[in-house]
Order: C-alpha cells, then structure tokens, then sequence
C-alpha cells in the first residue's frame, strides 16, 4: 500500500510539473488549455520505445507519462544487447523513435553505427558531462552500481571472507560457488569495462578462471539474487538496487546483501541506464518530451524511491539504506563512459569462450 501511493504522489506530481511546463522552447508545455484541446481531439502523436531496461522497472514510469500527454506509447522489451541488434539490424528503417538501454555499451553500439542524433543542449545539460556521451548522442537517466551480491549465512563477515578486487574470483575456493548472468547487458559493459582497463589478455583470464569454478548462468540479475537469499549459491555479479527491491517487499530478513568491492577496480563500476534518439525517429519531438519527463525532479524521484537507483540530477532525496552515490565515487574507477561502448569486441570475447553463444 505504500509503494502505491508512493506511485499516486509520483504520478500528480509529474502531472503538475508537466503543467507547470516542464519542456523546451521546442515542446510547448502541457497547461490545462493543451490538455483539454487534446481531449477535443488534438492528436498528441506516437512514441516508439525500444527498452533495454526491464518491463517491472520502467513501465509504471511510462505509463504516468502516456496519462500525463495523452502520448500514445508503444514499447518493445528486450534485453540490451538484443535491442542493440535489433536497432542495428533495422538502421535507418527501424520503427523506433527512441532507445532506452540498460547500460552504456548498447548505448554506444548504437551510436558508432551512426543511428542516434544529437540531442538538445536543454536536455544535455540537466546531467552533469559524466553521465552523458562526449558527442551529445545520449544522455544518463539513473545510476547504477555494480556489487557483489552475498548470502548472509554462507558468508558471515564479507570484508574478510570476500575478495577486495573481483579478480580474484577467480581462485578455485569459489568452484560451484558463484553465479553470473554473461548474457546481461551490465554484465558485458562491466566486461568492457574490464578489457578497458586491463587489457585483453587478464580479462580472457578472469572470464576463464571463473568459468573453470563452474558458475551458475542466469539470464539477469534478480534470480541470481533470489538465488543467493535461498542459499542455491553463495555469491553473484550484479547491480546493486535489485537487492533493495527485494528488502522492501520481503524485509530485513532476506538472505543476500550487497557487497561494494573495496579494491575498486571493474568490479566496482558505476555506470548510467541512458536513452537516446534514432536519427531516423518519426517522433523526435515527444522522444525529448519522455527524456525531459524522466530527467525531471519527480521523475527521478521515481527511480530513486521505487527502483532504489541513483539519480543523475540534483536535489533527489535516497532511501536511507542506500549508500550516497559521493561515497562510492572513493571505489569506483576513473573510466569514461565512451570506454563503455565496444560492446561488439566484448560479445566476440564472450563467443570465443563459449560463455556466450
């Protein structure tokens, strides 16, 4: 009951900030003279959204926005490497107006490929420049942290019985004791991040030596942390709100916890869910109405409150539990998000291995 009427504020404070003309000069605000000559029939148009990100996290935020414009949206879900192809399949005939993409790496695929235009500078500078691509071709809309997700009765006492650096999960004391998800697209942009920073040769060596301790495969990150509370395994690469979710809507009594990895290092990445807009959208205008809404105060509210991930702009209050995005900057490396983008060479590394098919 609370989580709902988290939402119902949510949705009347969009509605409101909507009204009170939350666009550019290049889309007219909705004030309540807008909305009844919609109703009159004005057609306020079509919005095509190929989504990366899951539909559990981001369809209520959708849906306040279709109520809120009158907007007709249509989604297309899949995970964001399948996105990405799908995007660079179609090309300049793609349906799509816009890419909402779990990670940096589909992101940037897309973006190489020539597919996304520039976006405004009103959009771009409501983030600050690390949370956007260098060109301007896609912006960050929230925050997401990679961890180590623990079960609490197998590991009693993380900062001695974890590693410091992810690299060394790779030592056999871990065999049939982890679980990772290699089809994920945060996973292959940690991965990315990995042959950023240290190079081809010691990332094959990681994806080896956790591969040889025979590793649980899931296809994202919330069975592996269901996995990890029931005690099926031990530990798992993933984001760090999923835990919160669970916590939540099952307490303080759930069996994993969140582990940030002190060494710092790939294993302790920050990175962005963003969105960006094909060149070749039909309806770029209500593309940048939809980055605005998610970019606004109550949008990021949203995703602070109801899917525990950080903001991207100021002024956005966090769930106690969640730690304050400033202490793990101290973690987390010094990598830009363009470094995030060969999603292709990591998918290439992942075949080679038979990690991935």
């Amino acid at each position: 009951m609370k989580s709902q009427n988290m939402l119902v504020f949510l949705f009347v404070t969009l509605v409101s900030f909507l009204m009170a003309g939350c666009a550019t000069a290049e889309t007219p605000p909705v004030t309540p003279e807008t909305s009844l000559e919609s109703e009159a029939g004005s057609d306020p148009g079509a919005l095509v959204i190929y989504s990366g990100r899951s539909e559990s996290l981001v369809q209520p935020i959708i849906d306040q926005f279709k109520t809120a414009t009158g907007i007709d949206v249509q989604v297309r879900y899949g995970s964001t490497p399948e996105m990405a192809g799908v995007l660079l399949e179609e090309g300049a005939n793609s349906p799509a107006d816009l890419f909402f993409a779990q990670d940096p790496g589909g992101l940037g695929a897309v973006q190489e490929a020539g597919l996304l235009q520039p976006l405004p500078d009103s959009i771009l500078s409501m983030v600050p420049e690390r949370f956007r691509a260098g060109a301007g071709e896609w912006v960050g809309i929230s925050g997401r942290a990679r961890v180590i997700a623990y079960n609490t009765q197998a590991i009693a006492d993380p900062s001695t019985e974890l590693p410091a650096d992810i690299y060394d999960f790779i030592d056999p004391q871990w065999s049939d004791r982890l679980a990772w998800a290699p089809t994920n697209g945060s996973f292959q942009a940690m991965v990315t991040g990995m042959r950023a920073m240290w190079g081809e040769e010691k990332t094959r060596a990681w994806l080896q030596g956790v591969q040889a301790n025979n590793p649980r495969v899931f296809e994202g990150n919330t069975p592996i942390v269901e996995a990890v509370a029931s005690g099926e395994i031990d530990a798992g690469f993933v984001n760090h709100y999923y835990l919160y979710r669970f916590l939540a809507e099952q307490g303080e009594g759930f069996g994993a916890r969140n582990y940030f990895l002190p060494g710092g290092g790939p294993g302790s990445l920050i990175m962005v869910a963003g969105a960006g807009i094909l060149d070749s959208a039909e309806n770029a205008e209500n593309a940048r109405r939809f980055i605005e809404f998610l970019l606004s105060l109550p949008g990021q509210q949203y995703f602070a409150s109801q899917t525990f991930e950080y903001p991207v702009i100021e002024g956005v209050s966090l769930p106690a539990s969640l730690p304050p995005l400033n202490d793990l900057d101290a973690i987390a490396p010094d990598i830009s998000l363009t470094e995030l983008a060969d999603l292709e060479g990591t998918q290439d590394m992942l075949i080679e291995l038979g990690i991935i098919e």
